[in-house]
């Protein structure tokens, strides 16, 4: 599928300090000349603050990472998790519709997003407050059907139910995510049929919990929400990239022969090698002078 950047662009792109921050800290994780890997986690970034990547964000990344425009651009139109065209400002639904999600329901919940959103995907809503977009897997097929609403799950919707989150959504509320059916992860939504006494500490699983503490399922990221923590700079750090920075491949011509140390095998041959050319290739008037000076023993 091709994707194209949106016709209508904005007129720059900057980080705010702490998502700066944040960036250059991940460009640490890669040897001094790599920081070009980076450029993932970069681009999510840029998008987790914005909700969807620009051509002044992709270009602001690229220079962050020093290097060329056209390859932060391959990245950013490759994957589809990365947004090409603006989402809604408080939410774009996500609907899960493979197969187990579908087999529950999904085509349902995406009807009810065809008629409170829009009539088709990547379309914002009348008031620009959602958009939806129908996508692969997203792994909790015990919870069917769910979407990725912002950053969490909401799981065991029905129509009215997703009805029901959109509204609250859309009234300034962040409703709670997880299972929406009242079960605490992913045990039989008819309830326990084994270790039924025993009780978690918490009223909701980790991930809801975490949810909730940190506020961050509808909001825009501006670095803020967390420490940023570089665990791995009190670690032994990998050396230098081979090209010295440079640009330029420093790796010796001169590598050993495979066949360095080895002995003749039965059949005499020492060298582990393919021959340049084989002497079976078919002759041509247009070939170069001395192309075939390998496939004879004596060279003539």
């Amino acid at each position: 599928m091709l994707r194209r950047l949106h016709p209508v662009q904005p007129d720059s792109f900057n980080f705010t300090p702490a998502n700066l921050e944040w960036a250059r800290a991940q460009m640490t994780k890669y040897p001094e000349g790599r920081q070009q890997s980076a450029i993932i986690p970069v681009l999510w970034r840029a998008q987790e603050q914005e909700g969807w990547l620009s051509r002044p964000a992709i270009e602001y990344c690229a220079e962050l990472l020093g290097m060329p425009y056209i390859r932060a651009l391959e990245v950013a139109t490759f994957y589809f998790m990365f947004q090409l065209q603006p989402v809604g400002t408080i939410a774009n639904i996500q609907i899960c519709g493979t197969t187990t999600c579908m087999i529950c329901g999904a085509e349902a919940l995406i009807e009810v997003c065809k008629r409170k959103i829009a009539p088709t995907p990547h379309t914002l809503s009348a008031d620009g407050k959602f958009s939806w977009e129908e996508v692969e897997c997203l792994g909790a097929c015990a919870n069917a059907p769910m979407a990725q609403i912002g950053k969490d799950y909401y799981e065991d919707l029905t129509p009215e139910s997703l009805e029901a989150l959109i509204d609250r959504m859309s009234a300034g509320e962040v409703p709670r995510p997880g299972s929406q059916s009242g079960r605490f992860a992913s045990e039989p939504a008819a309830g326990l049929t084994s270790l039924a006494a025993a009780k978690g500490e918490s009223e909701m699983n980790a991930s809801v919990q975490l949810a909730i503490e940190r506020g961050e399922t509808l909001k825009r990221i501006d670095g803020t929400e967390v420490p940023i923590l570089t665990k791995w700079r009190g670690l032994p750090q990998p050396e230098a990239a081979i090209d010295d920075r440079s640009g330029q491949d420093m790796t010796p011509d001169t590598d050993p022969r495979p066949s360095a140390g080895t002995p003749a095998d039965k059949t005499g041959v020492t060298e582990q090698e393919a021959h340049a050319s084989s002497a079976a290739r078919p002759v041509s008037a247009r070939e170069p002078a001395g192309a075939r000076t390998d496939e004879t023993s004596d060279g003539n």
